[in-house]
Parts: C-alpha cells; sequence; structure tokens
C-alpha cells in the first residue's frame, strides 16, 4: 500500500506541474486550424448521412399513420 500510494503522490505532483507549467503545443492551434477542422467534421458528418439515407436502401418506418389498418373483429360465438 505504500508504493501505491507514494506512486499516486509522485503522478499528481506531475500534473500539478505540468498544468502550472502549460502544456508544450502552441497556443496559436485553434486559431489557426479550428474552423478548419470544424467545418472539415461538419461536412463529412453530413456526405456520411447524405450516403446513409439515400444510397443503403434501409427502410425507415416513420409512422405508421394510414397504414396500419386494425383487424375486424370476431363475431360472437353461436
Amino acid at each position: 500500500m505504500y508504493r501505491f500510494a507514494k506512486a499516486a503522490v509522485n503522478v499528481t505532483g506531475q500534473a500539478v506541474r505540468q498544468v502550472r507549467h502549460g502544456s508544450t503545443a502552441p497556443q496559436t492551434f485553434h486559431s489557426k486550424y479550428g474552423t478548419t477542422v470544424l467545418l472539415g467534421g461538419a461536412v463529412f458528418c453530413s456526405s456520411v448521412w447524405g450516403y446513409v439515407l439515400t444510397q443503403t436502401g434501409i427502410t425507415w418506418n416513420l409512422s405508421p399513420v394510414g397504414k396500419v389498418m386494425p383487424k375486424e373483429w370476431r363475431g360472437a360465438e353461436e
């Protein structure tokens, strides 16, 4: 248990140091590529859903109104 506690404290200490000093990645990444990545993801998502909706032939069963007819009741047994 002592080794586990010592390792846990060491890991949290490293995390605190990393947060305090910041990441090594440049801070301008989002300003340079953020809009491009967002638009690329939107185009990809739209194209995949467009393909799924138009080309796969899935029957979606949207609404049964007007398509399902109730069965006639059985007559009273005589």
